[in-house]
């Protein structure tokens, strides 16, 4: 069986290299963008226990998969189903760039406008990911690497092409 948990920074590769597993190996794909927040205007985060409901169905459903997701909150709660991690450890520049040449993600904007005027919000936050202190953050993401049991690998560069 196949648990692969994919996490990162925003922009670090994780969707893209979710689909590219999921579409080689044939597992199911979770990204947890897609339950993680309210569909509220601000954005607000949905209740965790909410969240966890929404993995938990997807997990019945799935003997085999791969979850993509910044959310380290959301991800712990995953850490005894899965069989592996990948941590998607790109610099900032490159998570950056990544951001800027992202392709409209239908799911999450309505538009390819809507997506780019929301660029700049974006890159302040790639930004501030090794000084924050959230679940979304370097040190959050690392402390989950590090503590995690099975197999694991850190990714330093771009793996959409693999």
């Amino acid at each position: 069986m196949r648990k692969i948990l994919v996490f990162g920074n925003s922009g670090s590769g994780k969707s893209t290299f979710a689909k590219r597993t999921s579409s080689k190996l044939g597992l199911a794909h979770l990204d947890l963008d897609t339950l993680a927040w309210l569909p509220k205007t601000p954005p607000q985060r949905m209740p965790i226990q909410k969240s966890k409901e929404k993995i938990d169905v997807f997990l019945c459903e799935h003997e085999n998969w791969i979850i993509e997701g910044c959310y380290t909150d959301l991800l712990e709660l995953l850490k005894n189903e899965a069989s592996e991690v990948v941590f998607m450890d790109l610099t900032i520049e490159q998570c950056i760039a990544n951001a800027k040449n992202r392709p409209w993600e239908p799911h999450k904007y309505e538009s390819k406008e809507a997506q780019d005027s929301n660029l700049n919000m974006l890159i302040n936050w790639i930004r501030e990911y090794k000084t924050r202190s959230d679940s979304f953050s370097y040190e959050s993401h690392r402390r989950f690497y590090e503590s995690f049991p099975g197999k694991k690998v850190v990714y330093t560069e771009n793996q959409g092409c693999t």
